[in-house]
């Protein structure tokens, strides 16, 4: 697996906020780490196609996707920082609607939402309507519909920010098993620099538009290239 970024570009009126970022991202955990208005949700919403760049290219596989609508990248899950669930449909149903979106036929939709189902510990609220759903299962389920078509790339738009603590840490906990199971790739967008230091494989630091730093948590921690990543 490799998704390239080239030269990726946006702005919102006069304020630019993207300035061009390149990055190869190959299998492990990313944390995107930044200041709020650095750039980095707006980066992996181009990536996931709720926005549209200005410019620039998104490659995955040797493959130029940047034309590609978002249901028809089949290998990019998305995570939002929040999204308004259906609080009349059940948990089960949910994951079948958002399988059907993604055209993942049905016979296929129903064990992957049962494995997805089992793996978040949300099979005994399978028929239970999301409206009644705590902090953490809304989160668990919005995790699910992101994994839901078999995804090489997860992408999470600071999806753990509502979470209080001991919630944010389980999930925390949660996507790393996650990870070492089904053997995907994260690019998770955080503020919190603990949370970045302590999921990712590889930190990418974010600031103005630019990709300030890049490297290992440690290397990051003890070597930052700039006053602003240190």
């Amino acid at each position: 697996m490799e998704l390239a970024v080239n030269e990726l570009k946006k702005s919102y009126g006069k304020k630019e906020v993207l300035k061009g970022v390149n990055y190869v991202f190959t299998p492990g955990i990313y944390g995107v780490l930044g200041v709020n208005g650095a750039g980095k949700s707006t980066f992996i919403k181009l990536i996931a196609d709720y926005i549209k760049a200005d410019s620039g290219e998104i490659i995955f596989d040797g493959e130029n996707i940047t034309a590609l609508k978002r249901n028809f990248r089949k290998k990019l899950g998305y995570m939002p920082q929040q999204q308004d669930i259906y609080k009349d449909m059940t948990a089960q149903s949910f994951l079948y609607y958002i399988a059907d979106l993604k055209g993942v036929k049905r016979r296929e939709a129903a064990l992957q939402v049962e494995e997805l189902l089992n793996a978040l510990n949300l099979k005994q609220y399978r028929y239970d309507k999301m409206g009644k759903f705590s902090g953490g299962m809304k989160q668990r389920i919005l995790l699910a519909q992101a994994l839901i078509g078999n995804p090489q790339v997860l992408l999470l738009d600071e999806p753990l920010g509502a979470l209080d603590l001991k919630l944010r840490q389980s999930m925390q906990y949660e996507l790393i098993r996650l990870k070492e199971e089904l053997g995907i790739t994260f690019v998770y967008v955080t503020h919190d620099q603990e949370e970045a230091l302590t999921m990712s494989d590889t930190i990418v630091v974010m600031n103005q538009g630019y990709i300030q730093q890049i490297g290992t948590p440690e290397n990051i921690y003890n070597e930052p290239e700039n006053a602003f990543v240190a």
